[in-house]
């Protein structure tokens, strides 16, 4: 199944966006005055393969979940046990995530990759699992190589799914205790910089466990070698399974041609491991906003995205994704209902 949807995967139609740009330049406005906002607009007629793009009405973020062997070396403040917690958080409705995406009219899905539980079926959560938490990769690869593969596809399948049920934009979450160490694994390996420039502080650990964070990662680069020629591998080695979920989304989102919101940190290294997979998926990707986390800014280099939104923000969960909607949706508002100076009878662009 992965071969065969990244070979689906075809470029946006730059000659629809060039459409779309001349289009804006008519609109009762200086020509390139609303900034981003064109460009969002522009993309999305590029995506569409249409010079008036429309949404459905229907949004939804996917919370991939799972758990991180690489806890047991303390990299984070918080146990692994709040991965199943939060979970179930998420499906009461009462996290952070919840209340922007209801803000945004958007649908949350949790999605079970490798939480460390057996969750009973419960309405909005998916079970996905693949394994009941990766491995410490501290002490050999988190993941087998058939396991990264799996995740990658089961979030394939949920791109096709949605698509298919009419769901025009999608944005990624995650959740998992230690999930910023393996993030912050494969930032160092598909970015090639240094754990010391690509690895925070995460859910606030301190200075001394900071540096020990780096080391982690650092020994199991050391151990594993991950290669950075073969993101399958790396996603193995030095990966979690919500971020194969999340690669695996945005793989499927751009062989359904649906622009695809990612996140933060955690979604950002799922976005890498996708682009590594098959570079055209960054033209059908729209990053959310700039975490606080350090390694987020190497990885949307390497891809050529700029975040719509800089709050100081490092929750996860999606929470970016969903205030973003707005931003692409006001977009979309603008390219379609704005008057044209012919329409609005206003005197145009003058010669000074």
């Amino acid at each position: 199944m992965l071969e065969k949807t990244l070979k689906e995967i075809k470029p946006a139609d730059k000659d629809f966006e060039a459409k779309a740009r001349a289009r804006l330049d008519t609109l009762t406005h200086p020509p390139g005055s609303l900034g981003k906002l064109e460009d969002m607009a522009a993309r999305l007629a590029a995506i569409q393969r249409s010079a008036m793009p429309e949404f459905t009405g229907k949004k939804v973020i996917f919370t991939f979940s799972g758990d991180h062997g690489v806890t047991e070396e303390h990299v984070s403040v918080y146990p692994k046990e709040v991965t199943r917690q939060m979970v179930l958080n998420f499906i009461r409705g009462g996290a952070g995530i919840n209340v922007l995406a209801r803000h945004a009219g958007a649908e949350v899905i949790v999605v079970d990759m490798g939480v460390d539980t057996e969750f009973k079926e419960l309405p909005g959560l998916i079970n996905k699992k693949v394994l009941r938490g990766t491995k410490n990769m501290r002490k050999g690869p988190a993941m087998s190589r058939e396991e990264a593969v799996r995740c990658l596809e089961a979030g394939i399948e949920l791109a096709y799914e949605f698509s298919r049920k009419g769901y025009g934009l999608m944005g990624t979450g995650d959740m998992g205790i230690g999930n910023t160490t393996p993030s912050s694994a494969i930032a160092c390996v598909l970015a090639g910089m240094p754990a010391s420039k690509v690895t925070g502080k995460g859910t606030g650990i301190s200075e001394k466990s900071l540096a020990a964070k780096c080391r982690v990662i650092e020994d199991a680069i050391a151990l594993n070698r991950p290669d950075p020629k073969d993101p399958v591998d790396v996603l193995a080695k030095v990966g979690g399974a919500e971020i194969g979920g999340i690669a695996g989304l945005c793989i499927g989102a751009a062989a359904n041609r649906v622009p695809v919101i990612v996140d933060g940190f955690i979604s950002t290294a799922g976005a890498l491991i996708a682009y590594a997979l098959e570079p055209l998926t960054a033209q059908y990707m729209f990053s959310a906003h700039r975490s606080q986390e350090p390694g987020q800014k190497c990885m949307l280099e390497k891809m050529g995205l700029d975040p719509l939104l800089d709050l100081n923000m490092r929750l996860g969960e999606g929470t970016g994704a969903a205030l973003a909607m707005h931003l692409i949706e006001a977009a979309l508002k603008i390219y379609r209902e704005m008057a044209t100076f012919g329409e609005a009878g206003v005197i145009g662009e003058m010669n000074v």
